[in-house]
């Protein structure tokens, strides 16, 4: 008992926090390349994600992140539920955003008014960001991807295993991201100093 105490006060934010939020909730499917992340499956056939590699991913991301010029960042997301976290995850962070439908040619075409050439890309699903995720390929830079039980990850540098679906697991994702940004820049030195709240990243039904 004591040792699983110590290790989930080494998470970033309680165990619970990121349970309660259904991060760890994956698909009834689950890739070959996302075995190693997964904890178990649930009697209704729901594979659950380890929230510990969570965790410590999230903190490899922010540190990786934090290197980059705030302006060569790219953060896209096509699904809904992950527009307004990844939006507000970018402003906080000064990066740039694509949320909604992202433009054929975005990081490819310099004739289109869109056009980009960011240092690093971030998608919130790799199979519904696949046009930005291919085109990140073609220019060859870095990818981080939040990746469900279901998702392939060959193309994506470093995953980040969690629920990229759920309206609160995403929002707790990237409000914990921005964080831990921030503080990786030292923007901020502790994380009271971090006001917002989860609740502040949920995209609106």
């Amino acid at each position: 008992m004591i040792g699983e105490q110590t290790q989930a006060a080494d998470l970033l934010i309680p165990e619970d926090t990121y349970l309660t939020s259904g991060v760890h909730i994956g698909t009834q499917q689950k890739s070959a390349d996302m075995k190693s992340f997964i904890f178990k499956v649930r009697s209704d056939g729901l594979y659950v994600l380890d929230v510990k590699q969570t965790d410590a991913r999230i903190r490899v991301a922010a540190k990786f992140l934090s290197r980059f010029e705030p302006s060569g960042v790219l953060v896209v997301s096509a699904r809904q539920y992950g527009q307004k976290p990844s939006k507000l995850f970018a402003d906080r962070i000064g990066a740039r955003t694509f949320p909604g439908r992202f433009v054929p040619g975005t990081m490819t075409n310099p004739n289109l008014p869109e056009f980009t050439e960011p240092d690093v890309l971030f998608v919130t699903d790799p199979s519904a960001d696949q046009q930005a995720l291919h085109e990140a390929l073609n220019v060859n830079i870095p990818i981080i991807g939040l990746c469900d039980a279901n998702n392939e990850t060959r193309n994506v540098d470093m995953v980040i295993p969690t629920n990229n679906k759920g309206r609160r697991a995403l929002a707790c994702i990237y409000w914990l991201l921005t964080r831990e940004v921030l503080k990786a820049r030292g923007v901020i030195k502790t994380d009271e100093e971090f006001t917002s709240t989860i609740d502040d990243y949920e995209a609106t039904i």
